[in-house]
Order: structure tokens, then sequence, then C-alpha cells
């Protein structure tokens, strides 16, 4: 079914052509504005609906080639069709000069409407409209609890925020552990909960009430522990292409207990950040992970972060790639107390320290599409990896016989 709207400040008029329209099943009415917006409330309106067809109203003409112009400009390819309580002959000549193909007049017969939209559908069976949607889309997903992906994707998505001109989303979806409220101190009451249950209706009006802006970043936060939610498929979509619409990048952090919702997620994003640890009950995991990644068609979508790293760290990112077989893309300084001064004021970690500079050169990595230079391999740590229970064997039984 194609997606329309209403630009009428004609209530009457507008009311007549909905109940024409939906009687057909050919297109459906999703909003109707009363009155002909400026150029930003256009913009906006039009950015949340995405429609295919505007059915605009030329109850008066200057106005709706002003909104004409608007709508070709946000949205090329949008098929608009003009409505009016009448034929008036002249009028009509003056909509065809402005580029307008279809013209409905009441009583809206219905052989009438069903020719418009018919031919309308054609149009746009051959050419969609192409509407403005960012692919800069990020999921951090966690090889394991504990490994600090909430703190990275926090601080990513500011640094990405702070790049001029760059909106940014970052959503939390872990729908039991979500952090992000807790670690921003957020006081709003509506979380991803009520934006799920909203989805396929939201709207310009209704998003920002959902999100808490900080600057160039919006967070749409996880809410309180509720076991009994869950997020369907089309949900997730409609909450993601309307995001699409609006942010230069999104960023997402997962729970990492790889639901339904999540892989919708990740074969939308265009990188996973697996978050691990240079240890090894993380690294096995994330091996796990990887494993079953790849299984779903999503191994080429990887790349690896190490956080907590230090130079005295056992195992060093060289060995972590030979083990995973991805290469280490960033790795993050161990940095207890500048998290936690960040944790206990809701800030980012400060961007001049090591770790803050980190956060900041990942931020530029992938919104420039560049990629951090892989690390060289010097060891197999596929060997040492499968050796290590050997080793802690003969060194348990080097201290017996000592």
């Amino acid at each position: 079914m194609l997606r329309g709207v209403t630009i009428c400040p004609d209530s009457d008029l507008s009311d007549r052509l909905g109940t024409s329209v939906s009687e057909l099943g050919i297109a459906g009415i999703l909003r109707t504005l009363d009155h002909y917006p400026n150029e930003l409330e256009l913009t906006r309106f039009l950015r949340a609906h995405a429609p295919q067809i505007v059915f605009l109203s030329i109850e008066s003409m200057s106005r709706a080639l002003e909104i004409v112009a608007g709508i070709e400009a946000t949205i090329p390819g949008v098929q608009i069709i003009a409505i009016s309580r009448d034929y008036d002959p002249q009028v009509l000549i003056e909509v065809m000069r402005s580029g307008i193909r279809e013209f409905l007049a009441m009583p809206f017969q219905r052989q009438n409407v069903v020719d418009a939209l018919l031919r309308v559908r054609e149009i746009l069976d051959k050419k969609p409209p192409a509407i403005d949607s960012t692919d800069l889309l990020f999921a951090f997903l966690p090889a394991k609890a504990g490994v600090g992906t909430t703190t990275i994707a926090l601080n990513t998505a500011g640094a990405i925020a702070r790049i001029p001109d760059t909106n940014v989303l970052l959503i939390d979806l872990d729908l039991n552990s979500g952090m992000l409220r807790f670690m921003l101190k957020l006081d709003n009451p509506y979380s991803l909960a009520d934006a799920a249950e909203r989805a396929g209706a939201m709207d310009e009006a209704m998003w920002p009430q959902l999100v808490t802006k900080l600057d160039n970043l919006d967070v749409l936060h996880a809410g309180k522990l509720n076991p009994g939610f869950r997020i369907e498929g089309p949900q997730i979509r409609y909450l993601l292409d309307f995001a699409r619409r609006h942010y230069r990048a999104i960023c997402v952090d997962l729970s990492g207990n790889m639901e339904k919702f999540s892989l919708e997620i990740m074969h939308e994003a265009k990188r996973v950040f697996l978050v691990c640890t240079p240890e090894i009950p993380s690294l096995h995991l994330a091996r796990e992970k990887l494993g079953f990644l790849r299984s779903v068609d999503l191994g080429d979508r990887v790349s690896l972060l190490v956080n907590r790293y230090h130079k005295r760290s056992v195992i060093t990112p060289m060995q972590i790639e030979e083990l995973l077989g991805v290469p280490v893309h960033m790795t993050f300084p161990n940095n207890y107390q500048g998290v936690h001064k960040a944790l206990t004021a809701g800030k980012y970690v400060e961007s001049g320290s090591d770790l803050g500079k980190q956060y900041t050169r990942l931020a530029h990595s992938v919104t420039d599409h560049k990629a951090a230079a892989p690390i060289e391999s010097r060891k197999r740590f596929l060997e040492y990896f499968s050796l290590l229970p050997a080793r802690h064997s003969l060194a348990t039984e080097g201290k017996k016989s000592n």
C-alpha cells in the first residue's frame, strides 16, 4: 500500500478525501497537516513519514506552490496530487504549470481517485522517491558482560556528535541491564519501550519527548527493568527507518544475548563492533560469538575492539587477531579513574585523556569510512591459546617437584 500524507487547511475536504482513499486499499494516509507548514516544519514532517504521495490542497495557490518546491527539495520523486473543492479550469492550468500532473476535486468520485492512484503507483514503481537516509549505523556488541561496551558506545557516540554538523542517536537496547539512563543520570520517563509501542505511528512531534537531548546527541534509554517486554522485528525496522531519516549517525548498545531484534539491528548496521578484553574468558566468548555471526552472514561486518588494554597485558592484540581471525580495529587503555570520574559526574570521559582520544579516533575512523591500520601478527596465538592448559599443568608439576 502506498504511503500518503495530506496537507490541507480545510478539515472537511481532508476528511472526505481520507474516506475516499481508505476505501480503495491502494494508499493509506498516515498523517494530515491542517495548515500550510513553514520550511522547517515541512522538512520534519516529510522526514518523519517518508510519504510516497502528498495530497496537497490548493486552497491558497501561492502557499501550495511554496510547499511543492519544499517537497521536491526534501524528497525528490514524491508524487503530489492536488485537491480542491471544485474544478476551476484556470486553477487547473496553474496546477499543471507547477509540475503537478494529478488533480482531484470533490465529490471525489471513486473511479477518478482509483485512476489517479494507479497512475501515481506506476510512476513510483519505475522511480521511487529519493529519501535521504544515513548508512552510518553502528552496533556495539559485548563478548561477555562487563567488558565495558556501554562505556565505549556512549563515548564514541559523544565523540561523533562533536564533529561539526553531525547529529547522533544513541539507543540502549539492553532491555535487562541497560546502563545509559544511570550513567548519564537521565530523568526522562519515556524509554525504548514507549518508542517501540508507538513505532508505527511515530512522528516529528512525538519523537522529541522520547529522547533526551545532550547537545548534538540524542539518547533513547532502555527504561526500568521489565522482563515481560518484547520488541518485535517490525517495531525495530520502523524505529530504524525513522532514525535514519533524522540523524547523521546512529549507535546502538546491544546486550550480547543475541536476541532476534539484536540480529535485526546487526543486519542493518554498517559495522558491528565486538568488544572484548585481553582475558581468556572474554576471548573465548568472543570466538563463540564470531562463529555464530559468521553462520548468519554477519562475519564480514564485524570489527574487534579490545578494551582495558595496557602494554603489560599478558595477551597482545597480535595474539588476539591470531586467535579470532579478525583484525583488531582499535584498543582502549585501562583508565579506571577516568571512567569512574565520568560515571560519577554523569558525563563523557575527558576527551583530552588517552582514553578520550581513542574514542575520538574511533569516531573519526567510522564517519570518514577509514579503517584503523591493521596490526601485524608476530606470534601464532592459536598455538599459545591451545597450550595454556598444558603450560598450567607443567607449571603445577614443577612446583610439586620442587
